[in-house]
């Protein structure tokens, strides 16, 4: 009889398992177990029945086989780093690619085939031996396939595209456990779909990219002003960034200062606005492209240089530390409305977290020239994407209004957005996913019902496919 979700497999299913599978099979109280079930957002706390520590694609293959047989719910762990904790679950089966970390660099032809549990400074550090890159996470511990099937959003977007834009192929396991070649010529409708869609339509062991010359060294670094001068500095921002040069990446954050070494020590803990600028052109002009922004009011840090692609790259990891809690919500905004930014230092005054933030993204350039069609991913027109980022140390007892105090930021901006984008929905369900593709959910949906037509990839902001969701039944989005 097939097992259940509440019904783990027995010892002899996971030896007959093992005898075909080259990597680690971890069970409940086995060595290894309780490092491998944890992910980035220490709030999550699941216990799958096993995960499957993949060796290579076969071994993906295998556990997918081996789920479908018992009827066990999949997650895919690669960089683990879902708000949500999509890549793992109670009582199910945690597909792990984290041991799949090989990567092929062609700098003649300028492509990068990197295995599915690469992480982005991983990707960075070899693509950057040859001074090339192409947009990727920020977060230099994110996994490039799930921010890659989500869209990609980088410094780098505004001049050579979103991740997705220079996605050439994907190595893929599908729901039946068969590995397919997708990219413009083999299937281009599935192609097309895990250009944005996420992981809802199989497991990607390897994904195939185009490079660009980028660095080593480049013109970047953060500006930091005195919230009372946050105003002034976000007025000209979004008259600013949707004609500034393309080689110009800008994103911008509003927290209380952390204690940098570039920071005023009596300005630590006090609430500021920071602009990280990077430049990927020619320095000398990137100077006087930036130069209006640098210049406006009063900084308390500038400290904008020449510095290694790999400085900008990893520079947001300290804020972002594996094992803190963390909730976040997102909107996609046509501009920043003075009310917009009048919320904006509201929520910070009202923050009961020092670790909580609000983060931007000036959208545009290359970017937004895609047509909208041509891939799954979400909406590209110009604007500012923005999230709404609680962060809290675990012991916290105050979880509860940390989240709180990001649903009410929320639900002040909701009347501005534009939609979100699919990388940064947390628990919106539905609506995020509808929010998210808006007309293309049908053509998604379409390429759900063939691929995984009884929903077997559904951790994940799910798109649902549209007939009998058969053995495995429909489930919300967790």
């Amino acid at each position: 009889m097939p097992l259940t979700s509440l019904e783990p497999p027995r010892s002899v299913e996971i030896v007959t398992l093992r005898s075909r599978f080259r990597g680690a099979l971890l069970r409940p109280g086995e060595e290894g177990y309780d490092e491998a079930r944890r992910v980035w957002n220490g709030a999550i706390d699941r216990r799958p029945a096993l995960v499957a520590r993949c060796a290579g694609a076969d071994d993906v293959v295998e556990a997918v086989r081996f789920a479908r047989e018992h009827e066990l719910p999949v997650t895919v762990r690669g960089g683990g780093h879902a708000v949500a904790g999509h890549a793992v679950t109670d009582g199910g089966l945690m597909i792990d690619l984290s041991m799949l970390k090989a990567i092929r660099v062609d700098p003649a032809a300028r492509t990068a085939r990197a295995a599915g549990g690469l992480l982005w400074g991983e990707f960075d550090a070899a693509t950057q031996q040859h001074g090339l890159a192409t947009t990727g996470g920020l977060v230099s511990h994110t996994g490039v396939g799930g921010l890659t099937l989500g869209g990609g959003l980088g410094h780098l977007m505004r001049r050579h595209g979103l991740t997705v834009d220079n996605l050439l192929a994907v190595d893929l396991v599908t729901a039946d456990g068969q590995r397919l070649l997708v990219d413009g010529e083999h299937s281009p409708d599935l192609f097309w779909a895990l250009r944005g869609g996420g992981g809802n339509f199989g497991i990607a062991t390897a994904l195939t990219y185009r490079l660009h010359p980028v660095g080593p060294m480049v013109l970047g670094g953060p500006v930091f002003w005195p919230v009372e001068q946050a105003d002034g500095v976000l007025r000209l921002l979004r008259d600013f960034a949707p004609t500034a040069p393309d080689s110009l990446g800008i994103t911008f954050s509003m927290m209380l200062a952390p204690p940098l070494p570039f920071l005023p020590p009596d300005r630590v803990g006090t609430p500021v606005l920071g602009l990280v600028l990077v430049w990927t052109g020619n320095p000398t002009e990137g100077e006087a492209v930036m130069a209006p922004l640098r210049r406006l009011g009063t900084p308390i840090a500038d400290v904008v240089s020449m510095v290694p692609y790999q400085f900008l790259q990893s520079m947001h990891d300290a804020g972002a530390p594996h094992g803190r809690h963390y909730y976040w919500k997102s909107h996609r905004l046509p501009t920043l409305s003075d009310a917009t930014i009048g919320e904006f230092r509201r929520l910070l005054g009202s923050s009961r977290s020092r670790y909580s933030q609000i983060n931007g993204w000036a959208i545009g350039g290359a970017a937004s020239r895609v047509a909208p069609e041509a891939t799954a991913v979400g909406p590209r027109a110009v604007g500012f994407d923005v999230s709404l980022i609680a962060a809290w140390q675990p012991g916290d007892p105050d979880g509860e209004s940390h989240q709180a105090w990001v649903r009410g930021g929320w639900e002040a901006l909701r009347p501005q957005s534009a939609g979100v984008y699919a990388n940064f929905i947390s628990d919106e369900g539905e609506a995020g996913v509808r929010a998210a593709y808006g007309t293309r959910l049908a053509g998604l949906t379409a390429v759900k019902d063939r691929y995984d037509p009884t929903n077997v990839f559904r951790f994940n902001a799910n798109i649902a496919p549209s007939g009998s969701h058969g053995e495995y039944g429909a489930e919300a989005v967790r």
